[in-house]
């Protein structure tokens, strides 16, 4: 299984060695051509106004778009939420706009408003998920074809539609590699279809 991880910022390396771990090929996507024979991609956080402006600059805003639009499992973290977004509140920044969701940017403050807490996911299981929010943005709304897989407060931090999966939060600073595996799933199931 051969994973792409968008390397134009964030934490790329925690997420390399989280899919690593978990037994995933992975490839640093700088170019166009890192996108070829991927299995899956990865979006880390950022700063997705930059993100955006560097994914255009390096002509990788339509084709990754693309595959997203033709069944490639992305999974996008912090400013990968972001991008993955059709509607962005208040900006009309570079997005890939995949997404049927309406998201919130830096919606829970500034770096010292950053929070580690212990999330129930059921799809993960019983156990709590250790979700690290940075400069975190939210899901203010969805439509229905996204299902939400963690909400607080009437805010979606992690949710899925069809190939993407979305989280609010950054599992790649954390031991616990569920919502990885979660991710690689995905990867795997359309493989086998």
């Amino acid at each position: 299984m051969r994973i792409g991880i968008l390397a134009l910022q964030g934490a790329v390396r925690e997420h390399r060695t989280m899919l690593n771990r978990l037994g995933a090929e992975t490839v640093d996507v700088l170019y166009t051509t890192d996108l070829v024979g991927l299995d899956g991609l990865v979006l880390p956080g950022g700063e997705s106004t930059t993100t955006g402006k560097l994914l255009e600059r390096n002509n990788l805003l339509e084709p990754v778009a693309e595959l997203g639009r033709n069944g490639l499992p992305i999974f996008g973290t912090c400013t990968g939420l972001i991008l993955l977004s059709k509607h962005i509140i208040g900006s009309d920044q570079q997005r890939l706009g995949l997404m049927d969701t309406y998201v919130e940017r830096n919606a829970y403050g500034r770096q010292l408003a950053s929070f580690e807490a212990g999330m129930p996911i059921p799809v993960l299981g019983e156990q709590p998920f250790p979700c690290v929010f940075i400069r975190a943005p939210y899901i203010e709304k969805a439509e229905a074809d996204v299902q939400p897989l963690l909400s607080y407060d009437n805010k979606i931090l992690f949710a899925e539609q069809d190939n993407l999966l979305a989280a609010a939060f950054h599992p790649e600073l954390t031991d616990d590699p569920r919502v990885h595996h979660y991710f690689l799933q995905k990867v795997i199931r359309r493989n086998r279809s």
